[in-house]
């Protein structure tokens, strides 16, 4: 027989372990499960905005005491034009890495059941039952989830209604530069972006978001091609590139989940996928995954059909106006336009930055009543 509980989460990501820890500390018996077995690297860009900041206080996370680098400024690299626009708060740049690893200890110290290195192979919505690799089996009240960009058999997205297809997301890690500090450095070029950060540890994070057609000759052509378009990003690769890349494929951006069944949550990239050059992705996963959490408190596992609703409609905006700026970045005549206006009126980029924030956008992009993060000084 399946082993019943009252709450499944699959995915150890920053949604699926702020599911999670609201769900344990409330008294709920809650069973995380990763298929990653240890720390380790996603395809993320790694950049922190001042709300997830905001939000991993209120998980008691502190990212800056993990290490995270603070980050001020936004420097924009497009067909030889540079600017530096100031951020409106605060952001910080971290690895998955650590910030996957720090929200999982939290889940565990929470009470939460976490099982690692445990592949989910498929899932009956019906039952709200998963099914993993080894033939084992647990089902609960209520399922969380959280498997990010990646699809689980019997719960895939539905991505009929995409207007253009999916993207694919590459990261490297490449060598430190004094000159990024404080910085998140966007180089835009034809069919998509790449974003370069300081971690923790000082070395730069470069995270590429690109069209699936402009893979249609490999990686390394493709690599080439963006590095004679982009000559920045090309002197801070060495002008040749790295060794390897990890790499997710079908990137749905601008998809919102139309809809959910009693029992399902889908949270995180599960409910919605902004555009990564808005840098809201981590806040986003971790507000859905609290929210969550929280409706399926109030109201149990009928509870899922009203909150994705609400997700969507909450998610239209921000997800909206992300698309709109990386459609117009994608090519020439839109990334002048762009340049040339944020050059003219630069507190432009500070209400594009604020408008693309889900959190709470009556409190300009912080979440109302969050306990303050550190910041350093």
């Amino acid at each position: 027989m399946t082993a019943r509980l009252p709450a499944l989460v699959v995915g150890g990501g920053p949604a699926g372990a702020a599911a999670a820890i609201a769900l344990a500390r409330a008294g709920t018996q809650v069973h995380l499960i990763d298929r990653q077995g240890g720390p380790h690297d996603g395809v993320c860009g790694g950049f922190l905005g001042w709300d997830a900041l905001a939000a991993l206080a209120d998980l008691g996370v502190d990212a800056f005491a993990l290490g995270a680098r603070p980050i001020r400024r936004l420097r924009l690299l497009a067909d030889g034009r540079r600017m530096e626009l100031p951020l409106p708060h605060v952001a910080a740049g971290l690895s998955r890495r650590v910030l996957d690893e720090a929200l999982i200890g939290r889940a565990a110290q929470a009470g939460a059941v976490v099982q690692r290195g445990r592949a989910v192979r498929a899932a009956d919505p019906a039952a709200r039952s998963i099914r993993f690799d080894d033939g084992g089996q647990l089902a609960g009240d209520a399922l969380f989830l959280a498997t990010g960009k990646h699809e689980l058999r019997g719960l895939a997205r539905d991505l009929a209604g995409c207007r253009e297809a999916p993207c694919v997301g590459l990261r490297a890690t490449l060598s430190g530069s004094a000159d990024l500090a404080g910085v998140i450095e966007m180089h835009l070029f034809d069919g998509g972006y790449a974003g370069l950060l300081l971690q923790e540890d000082g070395a730069a994070n470069l995270c590429l978001s690109v069209a699936r057609d402009r893979l249609s000759d490999g990686v390394p052509a493709m690599m080439r091609a963006i590095m004679a378009q982009a000559p920045h990003l090309a002197e801070r690769m060495g002008g040749k590139m790295p060794p390897s890349f990890d790499a997710i494929a079908g990137v749905p951006y601008g998809w919102r989940a139309a809809a959910s069944v009693p029992g399902i949550f889908r949270i995180g990239d599960q409910g919605a996928v902004i555009a990564s050059l808005a840098g809201d992705g981590i806040a986003i996963a971790l507000h859905s995954g609290t929210s969550a959490a929280q409706a399926y408190l109030r109201g149990g596992p009928q509870a899922a059909m009203g909150w994705q609703g609400q997700w969507r409609r909450r998610s239209r905006r921000p997800l909206a106006i992300a698309e709109a700026l990386r459609r117009g970045a994608a090519g020439p005549w839109g990334r002048g336009l762009l340049m040339r206006l944020l050059g003219l009126m630069p507190g432009l980029g500070v209400q594009a930055a604020l408008l693309t924030r889900i959190s709470a956008p009556r409190t300009g992009g912080r979440k109302s009543g969050a306990r303050s993060a550190h910041r350093p000084g």
